[in-house]
């Protein structure tokens, strides 16, 4: 659910924080009061474009933060944003922000990693749906639509077997197709992968080699310098007149001597006894590390080879060794298949045949569930929509199927090769307002108030199927009232039962049954006009629906209070 959303410098808003509950909340207010600013609000953070007219005037940016609470999302969340360098969300909540400027500059964030616009867009997909006369409608859509007839026949899992033999098809004819080259380009694939294979095997590579060569041509190409070293730490330590051993023994026979003055400074002499020790084992260190250090010509040039042979296999065939080396087992893979190359072909013929035949089963079992689907969808939706006020209207769901051979032992045309892994049909929700008039596609009805009420009637059958879990209606209660108006607040009611929704209204009686009320309102100051949101208590409520019923007469108030209860 949308927990909270913030909107600060956005047209009317200065800086406002919407807490918002689960269920259905409503929001209401005067025309004009800036109640639309809150749908312009969410589309941006959900990736709209940006219009920088929309920004307060005296303000240089605008910024919407909306945080979901993502407990129960079913849509693949985790992975998408794993898969694109993202912050996780902690504690289950996902927070998307969005900025712009005057100057043009667009900043979105998700759980405070940057992205792009795309992304954003891609997970507001997943989150909201907004129904009105604003895009985002994802119910238009026919990829949607067949994802919604197969959600409400249940055939989910028909149509992920369908697309699982689609996908294995797909990388067989992939297979295949790197086989069927000209006898040309089939010689030269064979060189190559001959030449590579034994490239890499001639090397015999061992994992993390390349760093233990460096290592050892580093230091074999600094022996006389290390050699040097040394012995300029063993004359110093040792074998000159001033070396430090000698200083140390004239240093012990004065602490002798101060010892019999004084026996308390036997401490320091036994400090001193530890200093010689550790200067003894430092000498013979650098003694045993002198005799190890050797300036091999020989050694160094071999190691040098080496070195140039591993830096040009890398250059190659892959940044790291680990790389060379799965270079060179799928290189072996490629030769050995390209060299029984009509064995393969073979296989592959085979194993086609047989997944067309699958997919000609699977497809048209998954087409004929959905033939016996749709009469049950458009009667559901129907009866939806004559509760809206659509007494006489028409529901319908036009279907198309592509021909994949007309038997299973027939072989599918070419062109007749499933480009989707949803099945071989493609649908259109169709819709007729009035008796007499042609059904058409839901896309082409041109008054949003209709649009808006057969989404309603739509999201009602659907509740439970439909995976997007807020859904925002604005001006659902176009040119409806009476008892229609009161099918509208009832509808949202049970939708809510499923998802949380949020609804921008005029009719009190759409707005009475929800869980939570908003009122928005304009106020003067410091000479700026602002727009604030309220959340009503139930005597607040009372006020406002009697407003909107016309009045504050005594009977406008029983009828609110009527309403409520």
């Amino acid at each position: 659910m949308l927990t909270t959303l913030r909107i600060k410098n956005l047209a009317l808003v200065a800086d406002l924080t919407l807490e918002l509950q689960p269920g259905c909340n409503v929001i209401t207010g005067e025309t004009g009061a800036g109640k639309s600013i809150i749908i312009g609000a969410l589309n941006l953070v959900l990736g709209e474009r940006a219009d920088r007219t929309l920004i307060r005037s005296g303000s240089d940016s605008c910024s919407v933060e909306a945080v979901f609470d993502v407990a129960k999302l079913r849509a693949p969340l985790k992975s998408y944003l794993d898969e694109n360098g993202l912050e996780p969300c902690d504690d289950n909540q996902l927070v998307l922000k969005r900025t712009f400027t005057n100057t043009g500059t667009n900043r979105q964030f998700v759980n405070g990693s940057p992205t792009t616009l795309n992304v954003l867009s891609n997970i507001g997909e997943w989150l909201v749906d907004i129904h009105g006369p604003h895009d985002h409608q994802s119910l238009l859509h026919a990829a949607k639509q067949l994802t919604i007839l197969d959600a409400f026949g249940s055939l989910e899992k028909e149509r992920e077997v369908f697309a699982e033999r689609v996908r294995r098809r797909a990388g067989l004819e992939a297979e295949k197709s790197a086989l069927i080259v000209d006898e040309k380009t089939y010689a030269q694939q064979l060189d190559l992968l001959r030449f590579q294979v034994k490239e890499i095997e001639a090397a015999r590579l061992h994992p993390g080699e390349d760093e233990q060569v460096e290592q050892e041509f580093h230091r074999a190409s600094n022996a006389a310098k290390l050699l040097q070293l040394g012995q300029t730490a063993l004359d110093l330590l040792s074998e000159n007149e001033n070396a430090l051993m000698t200083q140390a023994g004239v240093v012990g026979r004065t602490l002798q001597e101060l010892q019999r003055v004084d026996a308390s400074a036997g401490q320091l002499t036994e400090l001193h006894a530890q200093a010689v020790a550790a200067l003894n084992e430092l000498q013979a260190g650098l003694s045993r590390y002198a005799e190890k250090v050797d300036v091999d010509p020989a050694q160094l040039a071999e190691l040098e080879e080496r070195l140039n042979l591993v830096h040009s296999l890398k250059r190659k065939y892959g940044a790291t060794l680990a790389e060379v080396l799965a270079f060179g087992d799928d290189a072996q893979r490629k030769l050995a298949s390209l060299e029984s190359r009509d064995v393969e072909l073979a296989r592959l013929n085979a194993a086609l045949e047989k997944l067309d035949a699958e997919i000609w089963k699977v497809g048209q079992s998954l087409s004929a569930k959905r033939r016996k689907v749709i009469p049950q969808l458009a009667r559901a939706a129907g009866k939806q929509l004559a509760d809206l006020g659509f007494q006489q209207s028409k529901f319908d769901v036009a279907i198309t199927s592509a021909r994949w051979g007309e038997a299973p032992d027939e072989p599918a045309r070419e062109d007749a090769r499933p480009t989707s892994a949803t099945g071989f049909d493609t649908i259109e929700f169709q819709f007729s307002p009035n008796p007499g008039e042609p059904a058409r596609p839901l896309r082409a009805i041109a008054s949003s108030g209709e649009m808006a009420r057969v989404m309603l009637a739509l999201k009602t059958v659907l509740a439970a199927e439909d995976e997007i879990p807020v859904l925002i209606f604005d001006e659902v209660d176009a040119n409806v009232g009476g008892e229609t108006a009161n099918a509208v607040g009832e509808k949202m009611k049970q939708i809510a039962a499923q998802r949380q929704v949020l609804c921008i209204t005029h009719l009190p009686q759409v707005a009475a049954p929800a869980d939570a009320h908003y009122v928005v309102t304009k106020q003067v100051k410091d000479g700026r006009t602002i727009s604030e949101i309220t959340l009503l208590d139930k005597k607040s409520r009372v006020t406002e629906l009697t407003r909107m019923l016309g009045g504050q007469s005594d009977a406008a108030r029983k009828h609110a209070e009527a309403l409520l209860k």
